[in-house]
């Protein structure tokens, strides 16, 4: 549980301040920014966690704001660090940028949510489609204090009563991220996929939602073989709807969902993958300029495609008069990012294409391979899950009846995925064709 919470300017000075236990002292605020400094100088890093004379600081950044929660008890830190999250997109609902000057306007209102969402320290009401019922921007104006809705004191604070909705739909995404890094010649040095699950819910009344995946930990605790591939999600995490005695005792995911978008769970699996994009590339340097050759190949089925893909590769920060020729999509240079782009709106699977990039070098450098970035690639394949997870059903039961329509995407796209680039190759003449 948390002692109190403050959010903070750039220089540490609070904007927002909330005892809840009166354990701490407020002044105990003032160590933050000298404490992370000092940890930024040893570590390289502001850790979100730290601890001095029994006071544990837990903080989240965004923009020109800290928000920071004091402890001084031996409190479950990711608890409070989910919190400061929650409390995060709660006000982007409400001011829809969180920044110095959307807190000094709305302090009144900030005030009455942190009133809400936390009780002598103990988180609450998070969910902001329940908040936005009882606490608005205008409630100083209404003559009569409206009441908090039923959804406060049920136990389903996330879902209001009374919802109605003409056509009873479900749009469910999963949503695979693909984070790689490869060495030149191809070798992936490391690989993983983060997805989520993230639903659109238009549903009357209170449905009650099960869901079925191609879990192979619940194909082997049932004793049940599985039709096709099975997967094993790592890092599971829920959002708080879903029952999760019932998911441990037989894997089944099972909820009463909240109104609207959300997301339902987010895994990890820890596979080793070949790139689904994969960039060959040759850089020539000369004297006075350097030369590239891209080939990119999308090494998926051909019944797939990639859309809006990007090629990001790094040049020299002096790199002038570009020069390119492509024999598919658009290139342009990009000298803010030292780097050019060769943007491909549709890239069919099992295709090529290949990119003839030319610079010009006003400056003689000693190149560092250790500092050269990788190529980045970003892209998203529609109707497509790198690890073969299936949706097996989605059952929706509601007490009136109705009949409602589930909707199923799967999407993969780019998470952290990086090419490393070979050395340059120097030479008298260039021994890449023309341009």
């Amino acid at each position: 549980m948390a002692s109190s919470v403050f959010l903070l300017d750039l220089k540490g000075k609070p904007l927002i301040a909330r005892d809840y236990r009166g354990d701490i002292p407020l002044t105990a605020i003032d160590r933050f920014m000298p404490l992370l400094q000092e940890r930024e100088d040893e570590e390289g890093t502001g850790l979100p966690v730290m601890t001095e004379n029994g006071v544990t600081y837990l903080h989240l950044r965004e923009k020109d704001v800290y928000m920071v929660a004091l402890t001084r008890k031996n409190t479950n830190a990711m608890t409070l660090l989910q919190f400061l999250h929650h409390l995060s997109k709660v006000f982007t609902e409400y001011f829809k940028t969180i920044e110095e000057e959307s807190i000094r306007d709305n302090f009144v209102i900030i005030y009455e949510l942190l009133d809400e969402m936390m009780d002598y320290g103990v988180p609450q009401i998070t969910e902001p489609k329940i908040l936005q019922e009882y606490i608005t921007q205008e409630s100083h104006m209404l003559e009569i204090t409206p009441r908090p809705p039923m959804a406060v004191t049920n136990a389903v604070s996330w879902r209001s009563e009374g919802i109605s909705y003409r056509k009873n739909e479900v749009f469910l995404d999963v949503v695979e991220s693909i984070n790689m890094l490869v060495n030149p010649k191809g070798n992936v040095l490391s690989s993983d996929i983060q997805g989520a699950i993230k639903m659109k819910v238009y549903l009357s009344g209170m449905p009650e939602l099960r869901l079925g995946l191609n879990d192979k930990v619940m194909f082997e605790s049932t004793g049940r073989s599985a039709k096709g591939k099975a997967v094993e999600m790592e890092d599971i995490r829920f959002h708080q709807c879903v029952r999760l005695s019932k998911f441990e005792s037989d894997r089944t995911i099972s909820f009463i969902p909240p109104d609207g978008e959300f997301e339902l769970m987010t895994y990890r699996l820890n596979t080793q993958l070949k790139p689904l994009i994969w960039c060959e590339s040759v850089v020539e340097s000369h004297r006075g300029r350097v030369e590239y050759m891209i080939k990119a190949k999308a090494q998926f089925k051909h019944r797939s495609t990639a859309n809006n893909v990007e090629i990001i590769v790094p040049v020299p920060n002096d790199s002038d008069s570009p020069k390119f020729k492509s024999t598919i999509g658009s290139v342009k240079y990009a000298p803010e990012r030292s780097a050019f782009v060769w943007k491909i709106k549709q890239f069919q699977g099992g295709k090529e294409a290949l990119l003839r990039a030319h610079f010009g070098l006003p400056s003689i450098r000693d190149d560092d391979p250790e500092r050269r970035p990788p190529i980045s690639v970003k892209f998203d394949i529609p109707y497509f899950t790198t690890s073969g997870i299936q949706v097996r059903y989605l059952k929706i039961v509601e007490k009136s009846g109705y009949q409602a329509l589930p909707w199923v995407r799967y999407i993969t796209k780019n998470g952290d995925y990086q090419l490393r680039m070979p050395d340059p190759i120097t030479s008298g003449g260039s021994r890449l064709p023309p341009i």
